[in-house]
Protein backbone atom coordinates (compact mmCIF):
# COMPACT_ATOMS: atom_id res chain seq x y z
CA UNK A 1 0.00 0.00 0.00
CA UNK A 2 1.23 3.27 -0.75
CA UNK A 3 -0.19 7.09 0.08
CA UNK A 4 0.69 10.17 2.25
CA UNK A 5 -0.97 12.33 4.26
CA UNK A 6 -0.17 14.48 7.42
CA UNK A 7 -1.33 13.12 10.87
CA UNK A 8 -4.92 13.87 12.04
CA UNK A 9 -5.60 16.10 15.14
CA UNK A 10 -7.05 14.31 18.04
CA UNK A 11 -10.80 15.61 17.29
CA UNK A 12 -10.81 16.80 13.57
CA UNK A 13 -10.89 16.32 10.48
CA UNK A 14 -8.02 16.78 7.27
CA UNK A 15 -8.79 19.65 5.21
CA UNK A 16 -8.92 17.03 2.30
CA UNK A 17 -11.86 14.69 3.82
CA UNK A 18 -14.80 16.93 1.92
CA UNK A 19 -17.92 14.04 1.88
CA UNK A 20 -17.36 12.26 5.02
CA UNK A 21 -15.57 13.36 9.03
CA UNK A 22 -12.96 10.17 9.70
CA UNK A 23 -11.38 11.73 13.29
CA UNK A 24 -8.35 10.22 14.29
CA UNK A 25 -10.06 8.03 16.16
CA UNK A 26 -11.71 6.52 13.63
CA UNK A 27 -8.34 5.99 12.01
CA UNK A 28 -7.17 4.61 14.69
CA UNK A 29 -10.02 2.26 15.01
CA UNK A 30 -9.39 1.30 11.75
CA UNK A 31 -6.00 0.19 12.28
CA UNK A 32 -6.72 -1.59 15.43
CA UNK A 33 -8.89 -3.83 13.86
CA UNK A 34 -6.86 -4.24 10.70
CA UNK A 35 -4.14 -5.16 12.96
CA UNK A 36 -5.91 -7.72 14.81
CA UNK A 37 -7.92 -9.08 11.76
CA UNK A 38 -4.67 -9.47 9.23
CA UNK A 39 -1.67 -8.71 11.18
CA UNK A 40 -1.65 -5.42 8.66
CA UNK A 41 0.08 -2.49 10.08
CA UNK A 42 -1.30 1.16 9.23
CA UNK A 43 0.63 4.20 10.35
CA UNK A 44 -1.37 7.83 9.97
CA UNK A 45 1.02 7.92 6.91
CA UNK A 46 -1.64 6.19 5.19
CA UNK A 47 -4.58 8.29 6.16
CA UNK A 48 -5.66 9.95 2.77
CA UNK A 49 -5.33 6.02 1.10
CA UNK A 50 -7.50 4.75 4.09
CA UNK A 51 -10.34 7.70 3.09
CA UNK A 52 -9.95 7.38 -0.44
CA UNK A 53 -10.44 3.47 -0.14
CA UNK A 54 -12.44 3.06 2.38
CA UNK A 55 -15.54 5.85 1.32
CA UNK A 56 -16.19 4.14 -1.25
CA UNK A 57 -17.80 1.45 1.11
CA UNK A 58 -19.06 4.03 2.85
CA UNK A 59 -21.44 5.01 -0.08
CA UNK A 60 -22.00 1.59 -0.52
CA UNK A 61 -23.78 0.82 2.51
CA UNK A 62 -24.92 4.28 2.74
CA UNK A 63 -23.27 5.30 5.90
CA UNK A 64 -22.77 9.04 6.45
CA UNK A 65 -19.56 8.93 8.75
CA UNK A 66 -16.32 7.25 9.58
CA UNK A 67 -17.83 6.62 13.22
CA UNK A 68 -20.76 4.55 11.90
CA UNK A 69 -18.30 2.54 9.66
CA UNK A 70 -15.80 1.78 12.56
CA UNK A 71 -19.19 0.69 14.83
CA UNK A 72 -20.24 -1.71 12.13
CA UNK A 73 -16.92 -3.68 11.33
CA UNK A 74 -16.41 -3.56 15.18
CA UNK A 75 -19.31 -5.49 16.17
CA UNK A 76 -20.26 -9.05 15.51
CA UNK A 77 -22.32 -8.70 12.80
CA UNK A 78 -19.47 -7.06 10.86
CA UNK A 79 -17.52 -9.89 10.07
CA UNK A 80 -18.24 -9.41 6.06
CA UNK A 81 -17.45 -5.91 6.09
CA UNK A 82 -14.47 -6.53 7.96
CA UNK A 83 -13.27 -8.91 4.63
CA UNK A 84 -14.50 -5.76 2.41
CA UNK A 85 -12.25 -3.59 4.37
CA UNK A 86 -9.29 -5.92 4.18
CA UNK A 87 -9.88 -6.49 -0.12
CA UNK A 88 -10.19 -2.38 -0.14
CA UNK A 89 -7.01 -2.03 1.77
CA UNK A 90 -4.97 -4.19 0.36
CA UNK A 91 -3.17 -3.58 -3.11
CA UNK A 92 -2.99 -6.98 -5.34
CA UNK A 93 0.11 -6.48 -7.87
CA UNK A 94 1.08 -9.71 -9.57
CA UNK A 95 2.30 -10.65 -12.66
CA UNK A 96 3.51 -14.28 -14.23
CA UNK A 97 7.07 -14.89 -13.61
CA UNK A 98 7.51 -12.04 -11.05
CA UNK A 99 11.26 -11.76 -9.91
CA UNK A 100 12.23 -13.91 -12.02
CA UNK A 101 15.42 -14.79 -10.48
CA UNK A 102 13.26 -17.11 -7.50
CA UNK A 103 11.95 -19.05 -10.70
CA UNK A 104 15.55 -19.78 -11.82
CA UNK A 105 16.47 -20.45 -8.47
CA UNK A 106 13.66 -22.93 -8.53
CA UNK A 107 14.90 -24.87 -11.86
CA UNK A 108 18.36 -25.22 -10.09
CA UNK A 109 16.48 -27.00 -6.86
CA UNK A 110 14.08 -29.40 -9.11
CA UNK A 111 17.00 -32.02 -10.22
CA UNK A 112 16.84 -33.04 -6.72
CA UNK A 113 13.10 -32.67 -5.95
CA UNK A 114 12.29 -34.63 -9.19
CA UNK A 115 14.77 -37.24 -8.52
CA UNK A 116 12.32 -37.62 -5.30
CA UNK A 117 9.23 -37.53 -6.93
CA UNK A 118 10.32 -40.26 -9.58
CA UNK A 119 11.09 -41.99 -6.65
CA UNK A 120 7.90 -41.63 -4.87
CA UNK A 121 8.51 -39.04 -2.68
CA UNK A 122 6.86 -35.77 -2.18
CA UNK A 123 7.14 -32.83 -3.08
CA UNK A 124 5.37 -29.76 -1.50
CA UNK A 125 5.74 -26.17 -2.41
CA UNK A 126 3.88 -23.20 -1.25
CA UNK A 127 2.54 -19.69 -2.31
CA UNK A 128 1.49 -17.74 0.53
CA UNK A 129 -0.28 -14.53 -0.33
CA UNK A 130 -0.97 -16.12 -4.12
CA UNK A 131 -3.57 -12.94 -5.16
CA UNK A 132 -4.81 -13.52 -8.47
CA UNK A 133 -3.18 -16.53 -8.78
CA UNK A 134 0.08 -15.61 -11.26
CA UNK A 135 2.29 -17.03 -8.71
CA UNK A 136 1.42 -20.43 -8.01
CA UNK A 137 0.25 -21.36 -11.68
CA UNK A 138 4.14 -19.78 -12.74
CA UNK A 139 5.72 -22.09 -10.08
CA UNK A 140 3.72 -25.30 -11.69
CA UNK A 141 5.28 -23.94 -14.73
CA UNK A 142 8.60 -24.21 -13.59
CA UNK A 143 8.22 -27.23 -12.07
CA UNK A 144 6.55 -29.16 -15.72
CA UNK A 145 9.51 -27.84 -17.46
CA UNK A 146 11.88 -29.84 -15.56
CA UNK A 147 9.65 -32.54 -15.01
CA UNK A 148 6.67 -33.05 -17.67
CA UNK A 149 4.82 -35.53 -15.75
CA UNK A 150 4.57 -33.79 -12.24
CA UNK A 151 0.84 -34.05 -12.48
CA UNK A 152 1.10 -37.32 -12.14
CA UNK A 153 3.27 -37.46 -9.40
CA UNK A 154 3.29 -36.74 -5.81
CA UNK A 155 4.30 -32.73 -6.35
CA UNK A 156 1.67 -30.67 -4.76
CA UNK A 157 1.65 -26.99 -4.87
CA UNK A 158 -0.40 -25.03 -2.01
CA UNK A 159 -1.88 -21.67 -3.06
CA UNK A 160 -3.36 -19.70 0.15
CA UNK A 161 -4.36 -15.85 0.02
CA UNK A 162 -6.84 -14.45 3.13
CA UNK A 163 -9.12 -12.60 0.67
CA UNK A 164 -11.39 -15.09 -1.05
CA UNK A 165 -12.87 -12.70 -3.85
CA UNK A 166 -8.93 -12.63 -5.25
CA UNK A 167 -8.88 -16.01 -4.19
CA UNK A 168 -11.44 -17.09 -6.43
CA UNK A 169 -10.26 -14.87 -9.14
CA UNK A 170 -7.08 -16.99 -8.86
CA UNK A 171 -8.86 -20.74 -8.93
CA UNK A 172 -10.63 -19.55 -12.17
CA UNK A 173 -7.57 -18.70 -13.77
CA UNK A 174 -8.62 -16.51 -16.68
CA UNK A 175 -5.90 -14.45 -17.86
CA UNK A 176 -5.72 -11.61 -21.06
CA UNK A 177 -3.09 -12.33 -23.54
CA UNK A 178 -0.81 -9.55 -22.04
CA UNK A 179 -0.66 -11.54 -18.87
CA UNK A 180 1.57 -14.08 -20.64
CA UNK A 181 3.67 -12.21 -22.16
CA UNK A 182 6.01 -12.65 -19.19
CA UNK A 183 5.66 -16.70 -19.86
CA UNK A 184 8.17 -18.45 -22.23
CA UNK A 185 7.23 -19.04 -25.02
CA UNK A 186 8.09 -22.84 -24.29
CA UNK A 187 5.54 -22.91 -21.64
CA UNK A 188 2.99 -21.88 -23.29
CA UNK A 189 1.81 -24.34 -24.53
CA UNK A 190 0.52 -25.18 -20.93
CA UNK A 191 -2.61 -22.79 -21.65
CA UNK A 192 -5.91 -22.79 -23.62
CA UNK A 193 -7.85 -20.34 -25.12
CA UNK A 194 -10.93 -19.53 -23.80
CA UNK A 195 -13.41 -16.78 -24.77
CA UNK A 196 -12.93 -16.75 -28.74
CA UNK A 197 -9.00 -15.98 -28.04
CA UNK A 198 -9.50 -13.36 -25.88
CA UNK A 199 -8.86 -15.41 -22.74
CA UNK A 200 -5.97 -18.14 -21.90
CA UNK A 201 -6.73 -21.09 -18.90
CA UNK A 202 -4.15 -23.23 -17.54
CA UNK A 203 -4.68 -26.55 -18.79
CA UNK A 204 -5.89 -29.58 -16.55
CA UNK A 205 -1.93 -30.30 -15.76
CA UNK A 206 -1.14 -27.36 -14.29
CA UNK A 207 -4.41 -27.24 -12.86
CA UNK A 208 -4.17 -30.53 -10.90
CA UNK A 209 -1.05 -29.63 -9.04
CA UNK A 210 -2.47 -26.49 -7.31
CA UNK A 211 -4.51 -26.30 -4.44
CA UNK A 212 -6.07 -23.33 -3.48
CA UNK A 213 -7.30 -22.79 0.14
CA UNK A 214 -8.67 -19.55 1.97
CA UNK A 215 -5.74 -18.96 5.21
CA UNK A 216 -5.22 -15.82 7.72
CA UNK A 217 -0.88 -16.08 7.94
CA UNK A 218 -1.43 -14.96 11.42
CA UNK A 219 -4.53 -17.03 12.41
CA UNK A 220 -4.08 -21.44 13.13
CA UNK A 221 -1.96 -23.34 9.96
CA UNK A 222 -4.03 -26.26 9.43
CA UNK A 223 -1.32 -28.04 7.30
CA UNK A 224 0.44 -30.56 9.56
CA UNK A 225 3.20 -31.71 6.17
CA UNK A 226 6.44 -29.44 5.92
CA UNK A 227 7.27 -27.85 2.61
CA UNK A 228 10.19 -28.11 0.47
CA UNK A 229 10.09 -24.11 -0.86
CA UNK A 230 7.98 -21.61 0.61
CA UNK A 231 7.31 -18.34 -1.73
CA UNK A 232 6.12 -15.03 0.34
CA UNK A 233 6.83 -12.11 -1.62
CA UNK A 234 5.87 -8.55 -0.73
CA UNK A 235 3.23 -10.23 2.01
CA UNK A 236 5.47 -9.28 4.73
CA UNK A 237 5.79 -5.53 4.13
CA UNK A 238 2.47 -5.14 5.34
CA UNK A 239 3.38 -6.36 8.81
CA UNK A 240 4.74 -4.94 11.57
CA UNK A 241 8.47 -6.34 12.17
CA UNK A 242 7.23 -8.38 15.51
CA UNK A 243 4.42 -9.78 13.16
CA UNK A 244 7.03 -10.23 10.33
CA UNK A 245 9.73 -12.19 12.97
CA UNK A 246 6.65 -14.38 14.08
CA UNK A 247 5.72 -15.31 10.37
CA UNK A 248 9.25 -16.16 9.79
CA UNK A 249 9.86 -17.89 12.65
CA UNK A 250 6.63 -20.10 11.62
CA UNK A 251 8.12 -20.73 8.18
CA UNK A 252 11.31 -22.30 9.54
CA UNK A 253 8.99 -24.64 11.60
CA UNK A 254 7.38 -25.54 8.15
CA UNK A 255 10.09 -25.99 6.13
CA UNK A 256 11.72 -29.45 5.51
CA UNK A 257 15.76 -29.40 6.14
CA UNK A 258 17.58 -27.20 3.78
CA UNK A 259 14.39 -25.92 2.47
CA UNK A 260 14.14 -21.97 0.98
CA UNK A 261 12.08 -19.40 1.22
CA UNK A 262 12.04 -16.71 -1.63
CA UNK A 263 10.46 -13.34 0.14
CA UNK A 264 10.03 -10.07 -1.36
CA UNK A 265 12.88 -6.89 -2.46
CA UNK A 266 11.98 -4.79 0.28
CA UNK A 267 11.91 -7.98 2.94
CA UNK A 268 14.70 -9.54 5.26
CA UNK A 269 14.73 -11.86 7.31
CA UNK A 270 15.90 -12.06 10.53
CA UNK A 271 15.72 -15.30 11.82
CA UNK A 272 18.94 -17.01 12.50
CA UNK A 273 17.85 -20.48 11.46
CA UNK A 274 18.07 -18.88 7.95
CA UNK A 275 20.94 -18.54 5.57
CA UNK A 276 21.02 -15.62 2.87
CA UNK A 277 21.25 -17.86 -0.25
CA UNK A 278 21.07 -15.58 -3.24
CA UNK A 279 18.85 -12.37 -4.05
CA UNK A 280 16.15 -12.25 -1.24
CA UNK A 281 16.51 -16.02 -0.89
CA UNK A 282 17.11 -17.94 1.92
CA UNK A 283 17.70 -21.46 2.94
CA UNK A 284 16.83 -23.39 6.35
CA UNK A 285 20.14 -24.44 8.10
CA UNK A 286 20.13 -27.82 7.94
CA UNK A 287 17.75 -29.64 11.23
CA UNK A 288 16.94 -26.08 11.62
CA UNK A 289 18.70 -24.90 13.98
CA UNK A 290 20.99 -21.44 14.57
Amino acid sequence: MTGRAPTLPASGVDAGQTEFVMTAEDFASIASILHATSGISLSPSKTSLVYSRLAKRLRVLGLESFREYCKLISGSDGVDERQAMLAALTTNVTRYFREPHHFDYLRKLMPELAARAKRGGRVRIWSAGCSSGEEPYSIALTVLAMLPNAHELDVKILATDIDPVILAKAKEGLYGREALEPVPADLRKYFDAVDGNRKFSPVAAVRSMIAFRELNLIGPWPMTQKFDVIFCRNVAIYFDEPTQDKLFGRYAESLNPDGRLFIGHSERVNDPRFLSDGLTAYRLRSGGRA
